[in-house]
């Protein structure tokens, strides 16, 4: 494997397949398997990023087929600390609309054929009931176009939701849906990574009115829309990111011992 290290990383969700132009390519071998493609890293500014595409160059990977364990854990093995990931989202609440970036704080799993832990024996009990890196989420939610807090519901897909189950979602106070955010984020906790998402709303999902229901085709024409928006938003943040040392993200395990590798 290259030597090639960066200290943050772009998770890239359905569409944003390639961010970093004069990139090197690295294929990284992890215990788990194939990451879902190759690690690129390059320079935005003065720091260097790495960049995984989430399903895959093309959208080779499902959601409930991605394997999140290893490209967590691929991104950890060259030097990244702090994760930022742009994924699409439905809208469950009239009060996010379409083409609105938000960065939720909370989370809700609700898939359930997903490997969704590197724990595998002995006594490792994740504290996760903030989700959510609390420093990243405060850098994101300081630029303007950024909403910040909501609950995201994750479902295991890769089918859209029906309008009972939709309803019900948005019956609970959650405002997001999604099949990707779990189990990235509590992986991304397992391997001390500051973790946070950057959710694109594509569609306001079949609950929320009585039209034709959602469709594929309008998730991803109103992603790669975005995808402009959310690259600049990424070159404005990652330029000063605030320092993980200490962060809370990392220091749970601080005292525990592990029984998995953390690279």
């Amino acid at each position: 494997m290259s030597t090639a290290t960066a200290d943050v990383a772009v998770i890239g969700g359905s569409g944003f397949y390639s961010f970093l132009d004069g990139a090197d390519e690295i294929h990284v071998e992890t215990p788990y398997g194939d990451p879902s493609g190759p690690v690129t890293i390059g320079t935005v500014g003065e720091r260097r990023v790495a960049f995984l595409p989430r399903h895959g160059v093309g959208h080779a990977f499902p959601p409930h087929r991605i394997n999140y364990r290893a490209n967590l854990w691929a991104l950890r093995s060259v030097g990244v600390r702090q994760v930022l990931a742009p994924c699409a989202v439905g809208g469950l609440s009239p009060a996010v609309e379409p083409g609105e970036l938000v960065v939720p704080d909370q989370l809700v799993d609700r898939t359930w054929g997903r490997v969704g832990s590197y724990v595998e024996t002995g006594a490792v009990h994740l504290p996760f009931a903030d989700p959510y890196c609390s420093r990243l989420r405060s850098r994101l939610g300081a630029e303007d176009e950024v909403t910040s807090g909501g609950t995201m519901v994750v479902v295991e897909g890769p089918r859209f939701s029906t309008r009972a189950e939709s309803r019900h979602y948005a019956d609970q106070g959650w405002s997001l849906i999604n099949m990707t955010g779990a189990p990235e984020a509590a992986l991304a906790r397992e391997q001390r990574l500051c973790y946070a998402p950057i959710a694109v709303v594509t569609d306001m999902d079949a609950g929320v009115d009585e039209g034709s229901g959602v469709g594929q085709a309008e998730v991803f024409a109103m992603f790669g829309h975005s995808i402009e928006r959310v690259k600049a938003l990424l070159g404005t943040v990652l330029a000063d990111l605030p320092d993980p040392a200490g962060c809370a993200c990392s220091a749970w395990a601080d005292d525990l011992e592990l029984t998995y590798d953390v690279p």
